[in-house]
């Protein structure tokens, strides 16, 4: 059975890892944000009261990545090299993907899982006016199946 990581006898802590060598680090995720068809309408003409939809959520979903230690507090600050947020607009919902690179000790899955939440999050915050109905509830409005769909490790030093 494998461990907990992150908690030992005296309580939480965050993992060593000055031992480790410093790899190439890939993490992508993708996560879904269901919304009326008409939304997605608004997003495709550029029609939103509040601007570009997809754009501010890049920049969101960027920014997410870089602070993820300020917010999952056991995770290391990463230096990282790269990151991409990318959406594939359906009829009734938008799919972010996040890829996060580094090259480090421990794995970019939380930065590119933060990523994507907080890029559907914005596209949420954004267009919630055309989303409510008339009582201020989101009947249809909801982000499902967040997840990690590729993690790579590479060592190339001994190439």
């Amino acid at each position: 059975m494998k461990e907990l990581t992150h908690v030992d006898e005296r309580g939480v802590k965050m993992v060593e890892v000055g031992h480790k060598r410093e790899v190439f680090r890939k993490a992508v995720a993708r996560g879904r944000i269901r919304l009326r068809p008409e939304t997605i309408g608004l997003i495709k003409s550029g029609k939103t009261k509040k601007g570009n939809v997809l754009a501010t959520a890049q920049i969101a979903g960027i920014l997410a990545v870089k602070k993820t230690p300020e917010l999952i507090p056991l995770c290391h600050p990463i230096p990282l090299t790269g990151v991409d947020i990318s959406f594939e607009l359906g009829e009734d919902y938008i799919e972010a993907t996040c890829e996060v690179r580094a090259h480090y000790k421990t794995g970019v899955e939380m930065e590119a899982l933060t990523g994507v939440a907080v890029a559907l999050l914005t596209i949420w915050d954004m267009v919630k006016a055309v989303e409510k109905d008339e009582s201020g509830q989101y009947p249809f409005t909801r982000i499902e199946g967040i997840r990690v769909v590729e993690k790579v490790k590479e060592d190339h030093s001994l190439q």
